[in-house]
């Protein structure tokens, strides 16, 4: 029996190599402008001019004009979420583009998943913050607590502001590289603001990578381990 959504369109239009590069290139949570995003794909100007109109008009990445020049970005959390999805299962059975090297082990380490940290300092932050009741698990999802939501308060993080965002204060979100969760969400999101407002980390240009310096990471895994 044939109902519900068709997925057939969306998935071809993630399943195409050089819109899938594009995708990728996207998850960093940047604009980036079609060019660049041509470069990325490996692609001449006028066909990346078309795959991104394919991805556009299926509601995959969205486009703004600045001036004479467009720049995209992922559309929405699903979509990031789905791609996210694919990258675990892509992982998992042996799907792998290119041997491991140097961005790779950085990547690892930390890098933004959409909006937020995601990598091997990311899931520790998680697993210190249920481990000192900062997160809870209750009935199969994760909620700030009040011992959290007075750590986050202490340190400049204003939780009842991001209550009032259109999406979960918390969500988990598996880990590509770690095979476990890491937090996501508005805190999630907050919580990669408050580390680049912090000069604990930059943000790598054209990249996903987070890059923290060994001052940096020393401050950034002392504020998450407060508590214990």
């Amino acid at each position: 029996m044939k109902y519900g959504p068709d997925i057939s369109t969306v998935a071809s239009m993630i399943g195409d190599p050089a819109r899938t590069n594009m995708l990728m290139a996207l998850m960093s949570g940047c604009q980036l402008p079609a060019a660049e995003l041509a470069r990325e794909a490996g692609v001449t100007a006028s066909t990346a001019s078309a795959h991104l109109s394919k991805l556009e008009a299926n509601g995959l990445i969205k486009g703004t004009r600045d001036g004479r020049f467009r720049h995209f970005q992922i559309a929405n959390l699903d979509v990031a979420d789905a791609v996210e999805a694919l990258i675990i299962v892509a992982g998992r059975v042996g799907h792998m583009r290119t041997r491991f090297g140097p961005r790779d082990e950085a990547m690892r380490h930390a890098r933004t998943c959409y909006d937020h940290l995601a990598g091997r300092l990311a899931v520790d932050l998680f697993a210190h913050w249920v481990s000192l009741r900062v997160l809870r698990w209750r009935d199969d999802a994760v909620h700030l607590t009040g011992v959290g939501e007075r750590f986050l308060g202490r340190h400049g993080i204003d939780v009842e502001a991001l209550t009032d965002k259109k999406r979960p204060l918390c969500r988990t979100c598996m880990d590509w590289s770690e095979r476990r969760s890491h937090l996501g969400g508005s805190l999630g999101a907050a919580i990669l603001a408050h580390v680049v407002d912090k000069r604990w980390a930059a943000r790598e240009p054209d990249s996903r990578v987070v890059r923290f310096g060994p001052v940096g990471e020393r401050k950034f895994t002392s504020w998450y381990r407060e508590l214990a």
